[in-house]
C-alpha cells in the first residue's frame, strides 16, 4: 500500500464519543473547560493535560510545541518555559498565542486564542521549586534551543547542574517564567461520527462573553 492509502485506510472517529449540548453551557468558557478536563480525566483520556502552544517569531514565522498545562483560574490558561528559551524570545516580540487540546478518546478539542502575560516572579519560583528534580536539572542547564555538537557536553553539564542542586536544593532558574493566557476566543469542539460536529465559540466582547454555534 502506498502511504497515502495506508492513511485512508486508517479509522476515524470510530469510537464512543461522549454528546454535548451546546445550549446547556456556562456563560463563560474558563467553566466549560474545567468541564471537559475533569471528564478527561474521569475518562482515562492519556495526559489530558497536554496542550500545543502556537507562537510567531520576530519574522512572524508559525512555531508550535507541546507543553503541559500548568493551572486554570479567572486570569487564564497557565503554563512555564523559560523567559530565554526559543518561544520565550517569541512571547516577548509578539505575546498574542494559540493553544489547542486534543482529547482524541473523546473526539473533543479546544482551541484558545488570547494574550500571555508572565506571571509575578515569586509565582514563577514557586512554580520551579515544586517541579520534579529532572525537569529543575534540564531547566538549570539552560541553553535551551540552542545547538549541541556532543551529547557528552550534554551529559556532563546535567551531572554539573544536579550536583548543585543537591548542595542547594532551593536553587531557582531565574528566567523560569510562568505564563497566563487571557482568552479572547474560546472553542470547543465534539466530533460525530455522521460528522455534525458540534463547535461551539465563546468569544470576548467589550459586554462580556458572547455564544455562538459554527459549522461543522
Amino acid at each position: 500500500m502506498t502511504t497515502r492509502e495506508t492513511l485512508r485506510a486508517l479509522p476515524v472517529l470510530a469510537h464512543p464519543m461522549p454528546s454535548f449540548d451546546p445550549t446547556a453551557t456556562p456563560a463563560e468558557p474558563i467553566a466549560l473547560f474545567a468541564g471537559w478536563l475533569a471528564e478527561a480525566v474521569d475518562a482515562g483520556v492519556d495526559e489530558p493535560h497536554a496542550m500545543t502552544l502556537s507562537t510567531v517569531d520576530a519574522d512572524g514565522a508559525p512555531d508550535a510545541r507541546v507543553l503541559i498545562l500548568k493551572d486554570l483560574d479567572a486570569t487564564g490558561w497557565h503554563f512555564a518555559t523559560s523567559s530565554v528559551s526559543a518561544k520565550g524570545w517569541q512571547l516577548a516580540t509578539e505575546p498574542r498565542v494559540a493553544l489547542s487540546f486534543h482529547w482524541r478518546e473523546q473526539g473533543r478539542q479546544v482551541r484558545v486564542r488570547g494574550t500571555a502575560r508572565a506571571a509575578d516572579p515569586t509565582v514563577s519560583r514557586a512554580d520551579f521549586r515544586a517541579r520534579p528534580e529532572g525537569s529543575r536539572v534540564a531547566t538549570l542547564a539552560g541553553r535551551q534551543s540552542a545547538v549541541l555538537t556532543d551529547r557528552a557536553e550534554l551529559d556532563r553539564e546535567l551531572s554539573a547542574v544536579r550536583a548543585r542542586l543537591t548542595a542547594d536544593p532551593d536553587l531557582v532558574a531565574e528566567a523560569h517564567t510562568v505564563y497566563a493566557v487571557a482568552p479572547t476566543t474560546v472553542e470547543f469542539w465534539q466530533a460525530d461520527r455522521e460528522r455534525r460536529h458540534v463547535r461551539l465559540r465563546y468569544r470576548r466582547t467589550p459586554d462580556g462573553w458572547e455564544r455562538e454555534l459554527l459549522w461543522p
